[in-house]
């Protein structure tokens, strides 16, 4: 009886010599061909579980720092238009300003002349007025993305703005062609300022801003720093 439980329990193996061969054949039983299949599989998921688990981690960490990484990102967005506009005041750069826009419309459709038109007459009757009002303008959205001042005025003034510089001195990242390799950066700062008005809307108040501790002492500051205004 025990003989015959071990049978049934064993993998069966059929050993057979076909007529031409001289080694053995060995045919596997479906049992068998089983048990291999499934002790494959349970290496490939063994090798896969680190995998897994480290992605359930960064997962984790994404989730319990989010505030931490949403106030790093609107740090950084700033620093960049610190450095943008502290380059507007380099040595030479005011003279270069209204020849730059004036280049602007080179190669353009003719149906956008009139518009590169308009803005280069508006600013060569007061080329250092619009100079420095551009520098202003970004050290000031800079100011108020490092210390998160304001944040709903200045990420809409930054919208604006941003769609400005795109479609005037970046030609609205144009003029497209074969050899063209992108849209312009002012299209991309938009698209930022966008998002971070979204995350606002979505997070509500963040903590790590000046916003925040106005906002403590007089609540009505909500209504212009914040899109989600209600407590």
């Amino acid at each position: 009886m025990q003989n015959d439980a071990d049978a049934r329990t064993r993998p069966h193996v059929n050993v057979s010599i076909e007529e031409g061969f001289s080694r053995p054949i060995i045919q596997y039983s479906c049992w068998e061909r089983y048990s291999l299949k499934e002790s494959g599989e349970s290496r490939l998921g063994s090798k896969a579980r680190p995998i897994t688990a480290l992605q359930s981690s960064l997962d984790n960490w994404f989730a319990r720092n989010v505030d931490s990484l949403k106030t790093i990102m609107r740090v950084i967005f700033g620093i960049v238009w610190a450095i943008d506009g502290a380059f507007k005041l380099q040595p030479g750069f005011a003279d270069t300003f209204q020849s730059f826009i004036s280049s602007a419309p080179s190669n353009q459709p003719a149906w956008l002349q009139g518009w590169f038109s308009f803005w280069a007459s508006i600013t060569s009757s007061n080329t250092t007025l619009f100079f420095y009002s551009v520098a202003t303008i970004e050290l000031g959205l800079a100011f108020c993305l490092i210390f998160g001042f304001l944040r709903k005025l200045a990420y809409t003034i930054g919208i604006l703005f941003s769609l400005l510089l795109w479609s005037v001195p970046e030609g609205f990242g144009g003029p497209y062609g074969p050899s063209s390799t992108d849209i312009g950066t002012g299209i991309i700062y938009a698209f930022v300022f966008i998002f971070l008005l979204i995350i606002n809307a979505t997070k509500g108040p963040s903590k790590y801003s000046l916003d925040y501790l106005i906002e403590k002492k007089w609540p009505s500051w909500k209504r212009i720093a914040e899109i989600r205004s209600s407590p």
